[in-house]
């Protein structure tokens, strides 16, 4: 197997489902007590969080570039970024380490293609749906149409994230509130939903809503096993 380096802590909460979906990955294609050979570096969320509600995309890379060569001195052969918005700094950390950085919008752009979807909702946190290089990146990848971003569900969406999932706490109203808005988004002219938030995928059933959820998470954490399995 190769080893694969995880940028974590961004939060905590959705670092634990990636390592969960990557390990039961391997396992199930390898079979027996195996396991991914993976690092972790976690990073302290309450400082990358500062950073990013300042917009302060700088402070935001100097963590992730930090993470990033203490992975690769540590043996990575590749790194994976275990959140979305953190996305936007990619230039900066893939110009300081030599290995590749497996990209979450390259990985959803190419399930949308494959599977023929033309059209989608991008639903996440401020800093995802309210920003046009990640919705331009989107749409050139998947080739795909975005519903307009609405401000609204992106600012409740923070709140849940911010104030409960990124600190461990699940709630039934918070189930609840996702549930309504994604059965809203299902009357609009779309064909699905990226589900653009790493903390989602802990209150969302990807398989129990009207459209078909394209989970950041659960995408990107295959095609981290991949890596790890060689494919």
């Amino acid at each position: 197997m190769r080893k694969l380096g995880l940028i974590g802590g961004i939060s905590w909460t959705s670092t634990a489902r990636y390592y969960d979906l990557i390990n039961r990955y391997v396992q199930r294609e390898l079979g027996g007590l195996h396991s991914a050979t993976l690092l972790i570096d976690s990073l302290d969320f309450a400082d990358v969080a500062r950073c990013a509600s300042a917009n302060d995309w700088d402070c935001g890379a100097g963590h992730m570039v930090g993470a990033a060569k203490r992975l690769q001195a540590g043996g990575a052969e590749a790194l994976m970024i275990c959140a979305n918005s953190l996305h936007k700094v990619v230039p900066q950390i893939q110009a300081s380490v030599d290995i590749p950085i497996i990209h979450i919008i390259d990985e959803i752009g190419a399930r949308l293609k494959a599977d023929k979807v033309k059209s989608v909702a991008l639903v996440g946190t401020s800093n995802v749906m309210m920003d046009r290089d990640y919705r331009q990146q989107l749409v050139q990848t998947g080739g795909v149409s975005l519903l307009p971003a609405e401000a609204d569900l992106a600012e409740g969406i923070d709140r849940l994230v911010y104030t409960e999932l990124a600190a461990g706490i699940i709630t039934r109203d918070a189930e609840r509130y996702m549930k309504t808005e994604l059965t809203n988004i299902a009357k609009e002219d779309v064909q699905a939903v990226v589900l653009a938030c790493t903390e989602l995928d802990l209150i969302v059933d990807v398989h129990a809503n009207v459209l078909p959820i394209y989970d950041s998470t659960i995408i990107h954490a295959e095609a981290g096993a991949r890596f790890v399995l060689g494919k």
